[in-house]
């Protein structure tokens, strides 16, 4: 095994390529959990790996419950299927709690602030209530508790990681929140040996081939816990070296490539960018500088046959949406006819036109 095939083994893993996924809750269940920060681009990785998905359908399965969007893993959202909630939280919410100490003292946040903030948003959404941030802001002033900005931020995301709190249904463009327990039907409870191969074993089936970095990245375990997940999963899971890295992965066979070329028009924190770290040379094996010199801005990456050739900038206009690809390859008829496929199946599922603007 090479890099090249590292990268086209995620690419079929992630269901990028290969068949799709039959909706998005299938794809969630699939991964794991998928980083939800950009609402409107985050369905649209959804929407990638689901077969015939629209925005409309992605919307239809996070209002029905069958998609939940919480902080879990790391101090960002994440879409997370509702029977892997519980313990998905369980697991990890105290490390992401514990990442979050720092910005919690700056906002003047402590655990009785939490408790008490948590019980005051709990008891507002409580009888099937759906509030939106700036009505649970308004909750929380009844209760004498001042919160805004990152202040407010924080002590909600405190009471999803206490599985009190998740999203809720979209209000008119406002995304909500409601009570868990009232959006989650009481599921099996996994102790912390299962959870721990539960979401090893989730994470490097469907991420994989991937190092116990990259892992460590996603999944905000400490090395301890990584290595007695791989130790209780055993033989579930194999593993390579590939220029001085080892590689784990669930056992297949190489899969079959997609035709060349194929171009994946992604969004900045999809999974197939972000959730790697030392590994993720592996899709852009030439090295090529993608990201403009000095900039912080998040890239949306463009993927050829698996490997990072540039990035799009993304302008939502009344009645379209205007694409600016910026390529670090120049690419020839055949690929620049896959780049608008890319970008049509994107319209698609926007239900509105994508202009690209070459000259952008």
């Amino acid at each position: 095994m090479d890099r090249l095939e590292v990268a086209h083994r995620r690419l079929h893993n992630q269901r990028l390529s290969g068949p799709p996924l039959p909706g998005p809750g299938a794809v969630v269940r699939h991964l794991g959990a998928s980083q939800a920060q950009e609402y409107a681009m985050a369905k649209w990785s959804l929407g990638q790996r689901s077969e015939g998905a629209d925005d409309a359908t992605v919307q239809a399965a996070l209002d029905a419950g069958e998609v939940l969007r919480t902080h879990v893993l790391r101090p960002t959202w994440h879409f997370v299927a509702p029977e892997d909630i519980r313990w998905m939280l369980a697991l990890t919410g105290p490390r992401v709690r514990q990442m979050s100490r720092y910005y919690e003292r700056r906002s003047g946040i402590d655990d009785d602030l939490v408790d008490r903030a948590t019980a005051a948003m709990g008891e507002a959404l409580r009888g099937g209530n759906h509030l939106t941030r700036p009505q649970l802001q308004e909750a929380l002033a009844r209760a004498g508790i001042v919160a805004s900005g990152i202040r407010l931020a924080y002590l909600i995301m405190a009471a999803e990681l206490d599985a009190v709190v998740v999203s809720g249904v979209l209000s008119g463009k406002q995304r909500t929140y409601a009570l868990l327990d009232e959006r989650v039907p009481p599921t099996s409870v996994l102790d912390a040996d299962e959870a721990l191969a539960e979401l090893t074993r989730r994470y490097f089936v469907s991420h994989g081939p991937a190092t116990v970095k990259d892992f460590r990245w996603w999944s905000s375990l400490t090395l301890t816990q990584i290595r007695r997940g791989l130790a209780i999963v055993g033989e579930e899971l194999t593993s390579v070296d590939v220029d001085g890295l080892t590689y784990w992965f669930g056992p297949a066979e190489a899969p079959v490539r997609d035709a060349s070329p194929t171009v994946h028009v992604l969004q900045g924190y999809d999974e197939y960018g972000v959730a790697y770290t030392e590994g993720r040379t592996a899709a852009n094996i030439a090295d090529l500088s993608i990201a403009p010199a000095g900039t912080n801005q998040v890239i949306q990456p463009l993927v050829l046959d698996s490997q990072v050739v540039g990035w799009w900038r993304r302008v939502v206009e009344r009645d379209e949406i205007v694409a600016e690809p910026h390529l670090a390859v120049t690419l020839d008829g055949a690929q620049q006819d896959a780049m608008r496929a890319s970008f049509d199946r994107l319209a698609g599922f926007a239900g509105m036109p994508v202009r690209l603007d070459l000259d952008g």
